[in-house]
C-alpha cells in the first residue's frame, strides 16, 4: 500500500492548485453573486488538459488517471466549487463517450470536449417524478426509420446552458422498466431541444441548473450511444465514476472553510488571546482536519480502484458519503469558529457552507449512498 503520490500525479495536483489560487479563488465571490461562470476560465482548464484528465492522448485528454483527477478536483473545489461540479461533469461525460460510443462518437465528441470547442458537456437523466429512480423517467425515444424522434423533459441538468453535447436518456421500451432506458448523444443547438430557466439556487449559483424540454427531437440512429436498453447500465457507471469527483469537490470546499477559518481564529483576539488558544476551537480545528484526511483517504482508494480496473462501486459511495457529510460538518464548525462574522457574506466560509450542502444531493443522496453500500455488502437479495 503506497500513499505518496506519483511525480505526475503531484505534477497535475499543482497545477489545479496554482490555477485555483491565481484564476478561480480570487473570482469565487463574483461567481456567485452574478451567477455567471466565464467560459473562459473552462477554455483555460481545458488547455491545461483539466477537461479529460482520464481520457487517452489519442482523443485530446490527458491520460493521467483516475488518481490524478481526484487531486485535481479538491484543489479546484477549493477555489470556486461551481467551475469544480462544471469540470466534474464534463470529465464524466468525455468518460462516459469514451467507454461506450462508437469510433465515430468518440473522434467528432472527445477532443472537442477535452480541447474546450466544447466548454462543458451535461447529463441529461434527472426528470421532476425520475431523481433517484430513473427508471420512473418519462422522456421516450421512438424508433422512425432511420430516426429516433425524442419526447420529454429534464430538470437540474449542469451546464445545459453552455454544453457543447449531451448524454440524454430516454425509454426506448415503456415496458421494460430500467431495461428499457436508452442513452443518446444530442449536441447543443438541434431542433427540438430546448433549453429552460437556470434554477436559482441556494449554492455553487455560477453553475447553470437548466430544465430541458424536448419535443419531436429527431436524431439519427448513430445518435445512440453503446445499445438500445443499456441506458441504465451506462448511467450507474457513470455516477459511480462521479461520486468520486464529488468526494473530491467536497473534501475541497471542507478543506477552503477550515483552513480560512483557522488563519482567523490565530488573529481573532477574545479575552486578551487569540481563540485558536481556547480548547474548545482546538477540538474544532482537530476533529475537521482528521475527518478531512480520513475522507480523503476514502476517496482516493476508490479513485485507485478504478484506475486499477477494480470493481469501486461500494468504495466510491462510502467515498462521496463520508466525504460529503465530513466536508459539511466541517463547514458548520468553520461557520461557528467565525462567529457572526461567519454569517456575513464578506467572508467566504458562507459561501462555502452553501456550496457544499448540495454535494450531499447529486450524483445520488446520502441516503441512496447508504443504500448502494448496503446492497454490495449484503449481496443481491436485499436489492
Amino acid at each position: 500500500m503506497d500513499f505518496f503520490p506519483t511525480e505526475e500525479q503531484k505534477m497535475v495536483q499543482q497545477m489545479a492548485r496554482d490555477f485555483a489560487e491565481k484564476e478561480l479563488k480570487p473570482r469565487a465571490a463574483e461567481v456567485d453573486a452574478t451567477r455567471r461562470l466565464p467560459l473562459s476560465v473552462l477554455k483555460a482548464m481545458a488547455d491545461l488538459g483539466m477537461m479529460g484528465i482520464n481520457i487517452p492522448t489519442e482523443y485530446g485528454g490527458s491520460q493521467s488517471g483516475v488518481v490524478s483527477y481526484s487531486l485535481a478536483m479538491t484543489e479546484i473545489g477549493k477555489g470556486c466549487p461551481s467551475t469544480a461540479v462544471t469540470m466534474a461533469v464534463t470529465n464524466m461525460v468525455a468518460e462516459v463517450i469514451t467507454a461506450f460510443g462508437s469510433e465515430e462518437q468518440r473522434a467528432k465528441h472527445i477532443p472537442r470536449i477535452c480541447g474546450g470547442e466544447y466548454p462543458s458537456g451535461a447529463f441529461a437523466l434527472t426528470e421532476s417524478t425520475a431523481g433517484s429512480d430513473p427508471s420512473a423517467m418519462k422522456s421516450v425515444a421512438e424508433r422512425w426509420g432511420d430516426e429516433y424522434v425524442l419526447n420529454g423533459s429534464k430538470t437540474f441538468i449542469t451546464s445545459a446552458e453552455f454544453a457543447g453535447v449531451f448524454v440524454f436518456w430516454a425509454k426506448t421500451d415503456k415496458n421494460a422498466g430500467g431495461g428499457g432506458i436508452s442513452a443518446f448523444l444530442v449536441e447543443q443547438g438541434t431542433p427540438g431541444f430546448k433549453i429552460g430557466r437556470n434554477e436559482e439556487k441556494m449554492g455553487q449559483r455560477g453553475s447553470p441548473t437548466n430544465e430541458m424540454a424536448i419535443e419531436d427531437c429527431r436524431l439519427p440512429r448513430n445518435a445512440l450511444l453503446g445499445q438500445e436498453g443499456e441506458g441504465f447500465k451506462i448511467a450507474m457507471m457513470a455516477l459511480d465514476g462521479g461520486r468520486i469527483g464529488i468526494g473530491s469537490l467536497a473534501v475541497g470546499i471542507g478543506l477552503a472553510a477550515i483552513d480560512y477559518a483557522t488563519d482567523y481564529a490565530k488573529n481573532r483576539i477574545q479575552f486578551g488571546k487569540p481563540i485558536s488558544s481556547f480548547q474548545a476551537i482546538q477540538g474544532m480545528i482537530a476533529d475537521s482536519f482528521t475527518e478531512l484526511e480520513a475522507a480523503r483517504l476514502m476517496v482516493l482508494r476508490a479513485a485507485y480502484l478504478k484506475e486499477k480496473g477494480v470493481r469501486f462501486t461500494r468504495e466510491a459511495s462510502m467515498g462521496k458519503l463520508l466525504a460529503t457529510e465530513t466536508a459539511n460538518r466541517v463547514c458548520y464548525r468553520a461557520l461557528q469558529m467565525l462567529g457572526g462574522y461567519g454569517y456575513i457574506k464578506e467572508y467566504p466560509v458562507e459561501r462555502n457552507a452553501r456550496d457544499c450542502r448540495v454535494t450531499t444531493l447529486y450524483e445520488g443522496t446520502s441516503e441512496i449512498q447508504r443504500l448502494v453500500i448496503a446492497r454490495e455488502i449484503l449481496g443481491g437479495n436485499y436489492v
